[in-house]
Formats: C-alpha cells, structure tokens, sequence
C-alpha cells in the first residue's frame, strides 16, 4: 500500500492515542470524518494497522522484572527451532520473542516477572527444561531510558537514495 501524507499523519496520531474518536481524528489530520474513516479501514485491511491494544503499567501490576534472555540452541534445524518457538509461544511472562544474529545467543527474549523468585522458577523449572535449550544468559533491565511504542514513520514519501 501507498501511503501519502494524511495517511503518515493518521498513523502518527493513531499511534499517540489509540482510542481518538474518528471525529477528532479527522479534525487532527484536515479531513472530514467519513473519508478518515475509509483511510483508516484501508489501513487496517492492508495489514498496516495490525491491531488496536492497551499498554498496560508494568510496575502498577507488580511486574517488577524486566528481563532481557539470550537463549541457544545445540542444533539449527527448523525442528528443533520450531518446537523451541511453539514451546515458547505458551510462556506468558514472554512478550518478544525474536531469532538473532551476531550473538553467540539464537534467541533473544524479553520477558517480565514480578521477581527474581519468580523468575528462577520461570527460567529452571520451564524455560530450561525446552527441548534443545543448551544457554541461557540473562541480563535485567534497571531503569527503562526509552520505551516508546511508535514507529518512526518520517521515512514515509521521502525519495531516498540508495
């Protein structure tokens, strides 16, 4: 899909506050509120807005531990990792989930816990027992510098060279 720039706008303001009423969107971003409407349902259909979420407080909930899991694997075949990532999939306190390179590590994971209690449970009695699994280093994050949820989107239109 082809974004122009109302759309760039629709996605910066969207991104800001995910409940704005069509009404206001439309007054943000200078049209009218039944062709924002379309814009925003074409969007949505083209997989540029994946989802509408709430972002939860993290410490408010007591979820205290942010933890940063480099995890490895004794073999690359797409079973061994398949299985790993079905596996992982089930672990709620887990909200990434990504295959890295330039690591000795072959999985990256963030996950969040109340405390370190928890967590060794979390990392002995479930992580490790994976299939596979033969590392695991951890790192804790001690204060958040930036936490930002928006995509930078000032790419959008621009005539780059490669």
């Amino acid at each position: 899909m082809k974004l122009d720039r109302i759309d760039q706008r629709i996605l910066k303001v969207m991104q800001s506050n995910g409940r704005i009423t069509n009404l206001e969107l439309a007054d943000q971003v200078g049209l009218s509120p039944t062709p924002c409407a379309r814009r925003v349902r074409a969007l949505e259909e083209s997989g540029v807005i994946e989802r509408h979420v709430t972002l939860l407080n993290q410490q408010r909930l007591g979820l205290n531990i942010t933890a940063m899991i480099g995890i490895t694997m004794d073999r690359h075949t797409p079973e061994r990792f398949e299985g790993f990532e079905r596996e992982v999939r089930r672990f709620p306190e887990v909200v990434e989930c990504s295959i890295v390179t330039g690591q000795t590590a072959d999985y990256l994971l963030r996950a969040v816990l109340p405390d370190m209690t928890y967590y060794e449970e979390f990392l002995l009695g479930r992580l490790t027992r994976i299939e596979g699994v033969t590392g695991v280093h951890s790192s804790f994050v001690l204060r958040k510098i930036i936490a930002k949820t928006e995509l930078p989107l000032d790419h959008i239109g621009t005539n780059r060279k490669d």
